[in-house]
């Protein structure tokens, strides 16, 4: 069983891509997360970051480096795997701890105790698996993670069931998968106070869920922003670093006002 923060394993530093800020990797649980911190003593905030089904992190990413240092925010990037960061037994992952119970047990307390940032100024922000993760742990502790944005999240996951993926260590069908999507589990009385979602129009696997979604969350009267028009290169990383400042933004305006 995972402890609360568990012990860290190893620790190595490197300087970030072309920032003065500095990159760390500790093992935490048996499992790796990348730390990034900018450069001086003051910082606005920490984003908690969830990575897609690659597992492709921040650390050797120029782009959010760089917001990160502007802004002066701090970075955790814990690895998933191919978990979908859901409140559910992943055995790839862990056959006891869910992938949802970890980040609420040893990631944020370690954010709290080791980087001294408290919840709500721990934001959250993911692509693809790691963008419908972000909504799931927000929809479901939106005091705790008032701030989110979520790029290109893999709303409908539940199709890739079948496929000989995690997943189907997961749910027993289909179906069991769509109704762990977070369309069917909105609340309308607790949603983050400053959510923005964002989904290519040319994204040919995920645009569709995130409209629905989108669509969901106006006629239920939830407060959002969200741009499902801006197209630049698909699901992928160009995507991804091309909505990094529209993103970053929003995370930043979100913690003052909190």
């Amino acid at each position: 069983m995972f402890r609360s923060v568990g012990k860290i394993f190893r620790s190595s530093f490197a300087r970030s891509v072309n920032t003065p800020g500095e990159w760390s990797t500790v093992d935490l649980n048996e499992r790796r997360i990348e730390i990034y911190r900018p450069a001086g003593e003051h910082c606005t905030g920490c984003v908690l970051f969830l990575h897609g089904h690659a597992g492709i992190g921040l650390r050797d990413n120029r782009v959010f480096s760089q917001l990160f240092l502007k802004h002066k925010l701090m970075a955790v990037c814990p690895d998933g795997g191919q978990s979908w960061w859901l409140d559910r037994i992943c055995p790839e992952f862990h056959a006891e701890v869910t992938p949802m119970q970890w980040l609420r047990r040893s990631i944020v307390p370690y954010i709290t105790s080791q980087l001294e940032i408290e919840i709500p100024r721990i934001a959250l922000l993911g692509v693809s698996m790691g963008g419908q993760g972000v909504l799931q742990l927000a929809y479901r502790y939106a005091r705790e993670f008032p701030v989110i944005a979520a790029i290109s999240p893999a709303v409908d996951f539940h199709q890739l069931h079948g496929l000989g993926l995690p997943l189907d260590s997961m749910f027993e069908s289909t179906e069991d998968a769509r109704q762990e999507t977070v369309v069917l589990n909105l609340h309308p009385l607790a949603w983050p106070r400053h959510q923005f979602l964002c989904c290519d129009p040319q994204d040919a696997d995920w645009f569709d869920g995130c409209a629905r979604l989108a669509m969901k969350l106006s006629s239920s009267g939830i407060m959002h922003e969200r741009d499902l028009e801006t197209s630049a290169g698909g699901h992928s990383w160009d995507y991804f670093n091309h909505m990094a400042p529209v993103a970053i933004e929003h995370i930043v305006q979100g913690l003052r006002k909190d």
